[in-house]
């Protein structure tokens, strides 16, 4: 993220007066591969000076607080320091004119205060009152992390026997409706399965929403505890069907949760990982490449360079990972083509970028992870979905590898199904890519809903 740097300076103008022109919400626009990325900064008046979120709102609803944000002789500039972006440009009276910097790659970019263009179509599956359903605030202490956790619990009117299901998240920090795109996945499954008899309990992970936040060295297993505690509070409260819903990672948290709490009686896995993550990480990879027309040589060396460092970091047993890393990323980058690399000072920012996302104790976690080490522990029912066109879980590994491992743990309950046309969201699509999903008006197949609802009730 950045910071913004604005300072003012003109004839019949108080500084209060310029704050009031500086301050507010200036929308802009990078252009990314061929992408139109819009970005937003807010500026706002600090005790000394200013300070500034960003947010890039096709990626995430989130603002990214800057680490600075100065301005001085009509000159603005931004920092996020800890995401390598910075932004300076140039105040006119009515917009800014400038670069977008981040890893050492520049992209023009100008600010305006114009209302910007909506950034989605219709949300046509958004719930809208009135709702035929209970709908209540909960929260709840993690007892072992002591994080407090908040979400929306939905019940069916008139009902106390129903099942009733917790939400987990995909990758990334997210709201309880799991917001992306302008698209509210989980609000929309939740009123669905609300209007058919089901219980759901969606949470805000940490840091996101009215959650707390967590400590920057959570993992995964942090995360299950916090759906172990979810289950606990819904046992607590007397519900005795309990079930597990998880999307991506959510999909790989489901087993860990219910291999170690006997109150969850059912799992449903949304595009969860099946096999290896360093694996479906290469996989998708070659996917995500090929969907956005990209299949050649390029593609071949990214995921032989990813396999290399995956590899090392699966595998490693030293002392200082970040260092021993440093020397690995270094060599790598001497064996891509020249039209790859750029200059000295950009290889070091994508290497020193590289090394803070690669050794995060998230990520080294999750690399490590083999998905059958839960699986087959499982023996409770299991519905595992997945769409032909997702390019971020690949449908037939992955649904492969969870059947399985619930082949080994002697599982007669489960059920892998391939939606034909469907993406990584389950929204029918076009190519599958990433920078479909905002552009779909669909948040999700009603195909999907009636699958994952049915197979609860019956």
């Amino acid at each position: 993220m950045k910071n913004l740097l604005f300072l003012l300076v003109a004839v019949l103008c108080s500084s209060y007066g310029f704050s009031q022109e500086i301050t507010g919400s200036w929308n802009g626009k990078i252009n990314v591969q061929g992408t139109t990325l819009p970005l937003i900064f807010k500026i706002e008046k600090a005790e000394t000076g200013y300070k500034s979120t960003l947010t890039s709102p096709l990626q995430s609803p989130m603002a990214l607080a800057s680490t600075m944000t100065a301005f001085e002789n009509n000159k603005l500039i931004i920092q996020l320091t800890n995401l390598n972006i910075e932004y300076i440009g140039t105040f006119n009276g009515t917009e800014i004119s400038g670069v977008f910097t981040q890893r050492g790659i520049n992209f023009p970019m100008n600010l305006t205060k114009e209302t910007a263009a909506p950034l989605y179509g219709e949300r046509p599956q958004e719930p809208k009152p009135p709702y035929n359903y209970l709908i209540e605030e909960v929260s709840f202490i993690n007892s072992i992390d002591k994080n407090s956790l908040s979400g929306t619990l939905t019940t069916p009117k008139g009902r106390t026997d129903f099942p009733v299901v917790v939400m987990m998240t995909g990758s990334g920090s997210q709201n309880r409706d799991e917001e992306v795109f302008g698209h509210k996945p989980f609000w929309v499954i939740a009123d669905d399965f609300a209007n058919k008899g089901i219980g759901v309990l969606r949470l805000d992970d940490r840091g996101i929403g009215k959650s707390s936040k967590g400590s920057n060295e959570d993992t995964t297993e942090n995360f299950a505890s916090d759906i172990n505690t979810a289950v606990q509070y819904l046992s607590s409260r007397g519900y005795k069907n309990i079930g597990l819903l998880g999307h991506s990672e959510g999909g790989l948290i489901a087993p860990i949760v219910a291999s170690k709490n006997k109150n969850v009686k059912f799992i449903i896995a949304m595009a969860g990982p099946g096999i290896a993550i360093d694996e479906l990480m290469l996989l998708q990879t070659k996917a995500v490449s090929k969907s956005n027309g990209i299949q050649n040589e390029e593609t071949d060396t990214s995921a032989n360079f990813n396999k290399t460092v995956y590899s090392f970091i699966k595998n490693y047993s030293g002392s200082n990972l970040k260092a021993d890393l440093r020397e690995v990323l270094i060599v790598q980058m001497k064996n891509l083509p020249n039209e790859q690399l750029g200059t000295d000072n950009q290889i070091n920012t994508f290497i020193d970028d590289q090394l803070i996302q690669l050794t995060m104790p998230w990520f080294v976690n999750f690399i490590k992870y083999d998905p059958n080490f839960y699986w087959s522990k499982i023996t409770i029912p299991v519905l595992a979905i997945n769409g032909t066109k997702d390019v971020q879980v690949i449908a037939t590994e992955n649904l492969n590898g969870i059947a399985n491992s619930l082949r080994k743990a002697k599982n007669k309950n489960f059920t892998v199904h391939k939606f034909d046309g469907l993406n990584h969201l389950f929204q029918e699509a076009q190519t599958g890519a990433i920078s479909e999903y905002a552009k779909i008006e669909q948040t999700i197949s009603v195909e999907v809903l009636d699958k994952m609802s049915n197979w609860i009730l019956n």
